[in-house]
């Protein structure tokens, strides 16, 4: 008995763990990540972006493509960051060790430590006035205080102030570390916004002069909002933005409802007044007071906790989001955000003739309105223009619609492809729609099927291809039976001018073959496959008789009653085969089958099965080796018998 082994499967798992960012709209990579966002601030003139990472003491700086350029470690805690109007100090708010750092934006260079006296905070930071305003105090007890860079200590100034909140006209003042905001277009002027606790106290301050003052104050009461987790300066109107959607007006000291957006969970606005909302896994921009998005991004995020923050490049041009995924935050970069983004369907049929008429329809819509006439482009795309072939271009319709007529040349699949180049409001917009548009039939066939071969006969295998347009090419795969051999090309070009290609197969295996016409512009694709079989090859022999002689006509090997012949089988090998004996007795003149039992062939193919002397003179056998498709181990090759080796015993 012999067994063969069997090749072991090799399973390799390969895992990465990159910083990425998945497109969102014209999202562009990014490479700044933080497990806690400890303030957010965007530097124009340098194009440097500034993210905090509370949870692990760090300050990363990234340009306007997301990609990391710089970072400035073990300050070990940052809660915010806030930059100086002229651009020239990036300051970092550091509460565990109550302090406030000035630093070059350009390197992350510390030029200054203020020291804040407090044991809680410094907490929000925003400049304005010529000075860096910043937020402490726990729940119950709340104040800002401001640094003054211009203060010289070594005159005996000193530039950090506390309790600075105004006591006239903010009735308790504040009960929790306040969010501060500023805009670069209303200097001296400063939002707070109390956290905390669940109600929303909130007040404008004029920090012009040095001395804030309360321009606008209200007191919590839950009739503008249930808690305010994020506040917003309005460019170009007396009014904040609370946790991204609520807009309140300030007039004669006092705050009232000025209207709404969509919900959401915080927000940023740029100088032009665009609002960039941030909400689960998007982020979408509104026009002033508008109801309905210019634009929206999805960050492609886990929908529990998407966003953590977002700022607006000062000229406008993009958003920078902070986006969770697993537990941190990556940077995304999100471009075009004044531009909305419309939509273009195409509708045509599923199914047409080829040489006659088609219609194609579809729809351009946008939320925000389109030029009127905007024009459309067209490209076919077909086994005749693989590249593409333009088509006149479309004007749409007042209510959007469009349609145009074609009638295509080729068969086969036949793609319309509409393009919206864009305009000032609109970003450029692509859709296509793919139609089956039907081909003649040709005929193909190929000689050889159902035919037996000796093993390893050379067979040539003929196809011939019926009408065509240019198409004349043939391809011819040999697919060898068993899975350790694959399907194989073995044959392709042009038929010949009665349209004809043949190849030559090796027959070693039963073989499907197949001839295979690709199809062209006014032709399908047409297969034909036949099966053609191979027998294995065989050759047997005996071993331990004493002479060779006849018995009638036929040749027997004579052995000695007591002698154990050897049969002795070789035989095409594949994996698992066995070969079956066959065993007959002659008597009275006719064959009797006695015996069939099957042996597996070693890895050499050869095999040797001794069989038991009978002890008795004047006995006549014969011995074969057979391969049986199927009940021998495998199914590759058709079943053959080996030729009989007759066996005489005598004394």
């Amino acid at each position: 008995m012999r067994s063969t082994s069997v090749a072991t499967a090799l399973a390799v798992v390969f895992s990465s763990a990159a910083l990425s960012v998945v497109a969102a709209g014209t999202a562009s990579a990014a490479g700044t990540t933080v497990t806690n966002i400890g303030g957010f601030v965007v530097d124009g003139p340098l194009q440097r972006v500034f993210v905090g990472d509370a949870a692990n003491g760090r300050i990363l700086a990234s340009d306007y493509n997301g990609t990391l350029v710089d970072s400035d470690a073990g300050l070990g805690s940052v809660s915010d960051l806030a930059l100086s109007d002229d651009g020239s100090t990036l300051y970092a708010a550091l509460p565990n060790t109550h302090q406030i750092l000035a630093l070059d934006p350009a390197t992350l260079d510390v030029k200054t430590t203020y020291s804040i006296p407090t044991d809680t905070g410094p907490r929000h930071l925003a400049f304005t006035g010529g000075k860096a305003w910043f937020s402490y105090g726990d729940q119950w007890d709340g104040d800002i205080g401001s640094i003054d860079p211009s203060a010289d200590p070594a005159g005996g100034a000193d530039p950090v102030a506390m309790a600075q909140f105004p006591t006239e006209g903010t009735s308790v003042g504040l009960w929790g570390q306040a969010l501060l905001d500023t805009d670069p277009n209303r200097p001296g002027v400063l939002a707070v916004g109390q956290t905390g606790i669940s109600t929303d106290s909130m007040a404008v301050l004029d920090v012009s002069d040095g001395a804030p003052k309360a321009t606008a104050w209200y007191f919590g009461d839950y009739t503008l909002n249930d808690g305010i987790g994020d506040i917003d300066l309005v460019p170009g109107a007396d009014q904040v933005l609370v946790n991204g959607t609520d807009r309140d007006a300030w007039a004669d000291g006092k705050f009232s409802k000025a209207g709404s957006y969509p919900g959401a969970w915080g927000a940023d606005i740029a100088p032009n007044g665009l609002v960039a909302q941030f909400n689960a896994g998007k982020v979408a921009v509104y026009r002033p007071d508008a109801t309905k998005p210019l634009r929206t991004y999805s960050l492609g995020t886990s929908t529990d906790y998407a966003t953590g923050n977002l700022r607006w490049a000062p000229d406008s041009s993009r958003i920078f989001a902070l986006a969770s995924n697993g537990g941190t935050f990556t940077l995304k970069v999100l471009t075009q955000p004044t531009l909305n983004v419309p939509t273009l369907t195409v509708n045509a049929p599923s199914s047409a003739p080829r040489a006659k008429k088609l219609t194609v329809t579809g729809k351009l819509s946008a939320t925000v309105a389109l030029p009127v006439g905007a024009k459309l482009s067209v490209t076919r795309t077909d086994l005749e223009s693989p590249g593409g072939k333009a088509l006149p271009a479309v004007t749409v319709k007042s209510d959007g619609t469009y349609s145009f007529a074609d009638t295509p040349p080729a068969g086969g699949t036949v793609t319309y492809k509409v393009t919206y180049a864009g305009d000032a409001d609109h970003t450029a917009a692509t859709a296509s729609d793919k139609v089956s548009v039907s081909r003649a039939g040709t005929s193909l066939s190929l000689n050889n099927n159902g035919k037996l071969y000796n093993y390893g006969a050379d067979v040539k295998f003929t196809a011939h291809l019926g009408t065509t347009y240019k198409n004349r090419s043939v391809k011819i795969y040999a697919d060898p039976f068993g899975s350790d051999k694959g399907k194989k090309l073995i044959k392709t070009g042009k038929v010949d001018s009665h349209g004809n290609i043949a190849a030559w197969v090796d027959m070693t295996r039963d073989t499907a073959v197949s001839a295979v016409f690709d199809g062209d512009a006014r032709y399908a694709p047409k297969t034909a496959k036949v099966t053609a079989y191979a027998r294995v090859k065989i050759s047997t022999s005996l071993s331990r008789y004493y002479k060779t002689a006849k018995i009638g006509s036929t040749s027997y090997r004579w052995f000695h009653k007591n002698t154990s012949p050897v049969f002795n089988t070789t035989m095409t090998y594949y994996p698992g085969r066995e070969h079956r004996l066959d065993l007959e007795v002659y008597y009275q003149g006719k064959w009797y089958a006695t015996d069939s039992e099957y042996f597996g062939l070693g890895t050499n193919g050869k095999t040797s099965v001794q069989l038991d002397a009978p002890g008795e003179s004047g006995i006549r056998a014969r011995m074969r080796s057979v391969y049986v498709n199927g009940s021998s181990g495998d199914t590759v090759n058709s079943t053959t018998y080996g030729a009989w080796n007759y066996l005489y015993f005598s004394n």
